[in-house]
């Protein structure tokens, strides 16, 4: 899952970048509403963890800017503001939820993850396939009750299907949630990264659809 984080405090935005980028995601970050804007609006976000207080352009005209341009991306917003209308505000605006500063981080993690699963209309923190199971709390995989053991980009592709099972993901949009902004990104690592998961999952989980691209399903 690829999350975008908006935020101004530099110390704040760096802890943010560590805890996601710990817990699996690929993460971009800036810090200031323009730039944030420009990124919503042109990059492909699983999430948005988004601060109201921003420099150049505050964090609700950025997420009313989304919204109006047919952005879709769940948003959790920031803020350190204590006044309950401000927090009205950001959800009439269009965040799916919000968490007040200061905050555990913990509690923005269980949120993203809470946002990105109700986007891909899953309702429990764990996503089975056969005997495969994805536990999206702790990163751990398990086929029939034992361990697999991932690389960091094996868990992002094998958790981005997982999301979306039973649907046809192509290449592109692998690699655009696979990888950051910065990264040279070559679709080819892909059908590498599909091999050695084939090998450590074993049965016939990642299906190839010719000429399309990649699903998740049950073995055959």
């Amino acid at each position: 899952m690829r999350i975008l984080i908006v935020e101004d405090d530099k110390d704040l935005n760096r802890q943010l970048n560590d805890a996601l980028t710990q817990a699996g995601y690929v993460v971009d970050r800036t810090y200031d509403g323009e730039e944030g804007h420009f990124l919503g609006d042109t990059e492909p976000y699983d999430a948005v963890v988004l601060d109201l207080g921003l420099p150049k352009l505050d964090g609700l005209s950025v997420l009313e800017k989304w919204r109006r341009g047919g952005r879709t991306m769940p948003v959790l917003i920031l803020t350190a503001r204590d006044r309950w209308s401000d927090k009205v505000a950001g959800i009439d605006a269009g965040a799916d939820d919000y968490v007040a500063k200061p905050f555990h981080m913990e509690e923005v993690l269980a949120r993203v993850r809470a946002l990105v699963r109700r986007a891909a209309g899953h309702a429990s923190n764990e996503i089975e396939v056969g005997d495969l199971r994805l536990d999206l709390r702790s990163g751990r995989v398990t086929v029939a009750g034992l361990q697999v053991k991932l690389t960091s980009h094996e868990y992002r592709l094998l958790a981005y299907l997982l999301h979306h099972k039973g649907k046809v993901i192509s290449r592109t949009e692998l690699v655009e949630h696979l990888y950051d902004q910065d990264f040279d990104r070559d679709s080819n690592t892909v059908e590498v990264f599909v091999g050695r998961l084939r090998k450590k999952l074993g049965g016939d989980y990642i299906e190839t659809v010719r000429g399309l691209g990649y699903r998740i399903g049950e073995p055959s």
